[in-house]
């Protein structure tokens, strides 16, 4: 028998108290197809590639696997992982990164995650795990002469419920999204039909842990800025970002908010320029209910000057499914454009640096 919010939802005659809630899922919204000429799918990612990161030498980190209740997934029992790609060889291609013993690896379900390159050049990297649909923080050392990660601690706290994304601002601090208020399935569909915002960003040290932000619908990607002053966060259900001061103190306050007409989904920064690359789902109906007939689609948007009065935005990317599914995430690196997934593949493109703007012929 189909979930009764399912069937509220699919249901066009369903009382005009719902029409909103089909509006904030993009249930109608369909894009032209707009593919960049290089790019091709990366072999050995086919279970997701939700969310990526980036060192400035061009190593890049890719959560894959994750496990969400309510979304597809096309390799349940497998467990998650940790993927490095080196994008100055010239064929790059993904390796899985070894965990150190001691780690439950047959629970790793990873989703969002951040990289902070400590004084001593440390590279720790952060996770945001899902064991039993529970939520943890993984803290992880990286180790490059022999790809691997060295675990360092897990952490809990009641703040970190429902913890989506992540953004280290210190070798054992972060600021992260929560996208749900509540913890149980039920409930979290009630909180979703509501339209409550009650979802936060909460900060953590060992110190302390608060939350500094909160009046989301869901609020999910988050990243900083290159100079550390401005705090970027996506309310997915909202189709926006919220752009905050962070002061001294690690408090933050809001000081607009960017609107769209897509779901954003992860937020990535170009440490160079600052312009702000985002992966969406155009459609989330299709995405919340996967149908290899009508596949949920792909986007990803560049937000260029996003403190100005008008942003510059460009839609960078269109696929309607056939290519790639659902896309989460999307980082640039020296010409290189990388498109993850929640649960399907991903994507490698060549850019134009100069323009942004793709060359060469689809390979």
């Amino acid at each position: 028998m189909e979930p009764w919010h399912k069937k509220a939802l699919k249901e066009e005659g369903f009382p005009r108290a719902w029409n909103g809630k089909r509006h904030r899922i993009g249930a109608s919204r369909e894009l032209k197809v707009k593919r960049l000429p290089n790019c091709h799918l990366i072999k050995g990612i086919e279970f997701g590639s939700e969310d990526i990161d980036i060192l400035p030498n061009g190593l890049a980190f890719i959560s894959s696997g994750l496990k969400y209740p309510g979304l597809q997934s096309f390799a349940p029992d497998k467990r998650g992982e940790i993927l490095l790609m080196d994008l100055n060889e010239e064929n790059p291609r993904p390796v899985e990164l070894r965990i150190s013993r001691g780690f439950d690896l047959a629970s790793f379900n990873p989703h969002g995650i951040s990289l902070y390159i400590d004084e001593d050049d440390t590279v720790y990297l952060f996770v945001v795990n899902h064991p039993q649909i529970k939520t943890t923080v993984e803290l992880f050392k990286f180790m490059e002469d022999d790809n691997s990660l060295v675990h360092l601690k897990t952490i809990k706290h009641e703040l970190l419920s429902s913890v989506n994304d992540i953004v280290a601002v210190g070798p054992d601090s972060f600021y992260a999204t929560n996208d749900y208020y509540f913890t149980e399935a039920n409930l979290k569909t009630l909180e979703m039909f509501l339209g409550l915002t009650w979802t936060n960003i909460v900060y953590y040290s060992p110190k302390e842990v608060r939350e500094v932000a909160g009046g989301l619908y869901s609020a999910n990607g988050i990243n900083i800025s290159p100079d550390g002053k401005y705090v970027y966060v996506a309310d997915i259900m909202d189709h926006s970002i919220h752009v905050f001061e962070k002061h001294a103190n690690l408090s933050l306050s809001r000081l607009k908010v960017f609107q769209s007409d897509t779901l954003i989904d992860n937020i990535s920064v170009d440490p160079y320029t600052g312009d702000i690359w985002v992966g969406c789902h155009p459609n989330g109906m299709k995405l919340i209910f996967y149908d290899p007939e009508n596949l949920p689609g792909s986007e990803v948007l560049r937000i260029q000057d996003i403190l100005s009065e008008k942003p510059t935005v460009t839609q960078v990317y269109i696929d309607d499914g056939s290519l790639i599914q659902g896309s989460s995430s999307a980082a640039v690196y020296n010409g290189h454009l990388l498109i993850g997934t929640v649960f399907h593949r991903a994507l490698h493109c060549v850019l134009d640096s100069s323009s942004g703007k793709g060359q060469s012929n689809v390979s």
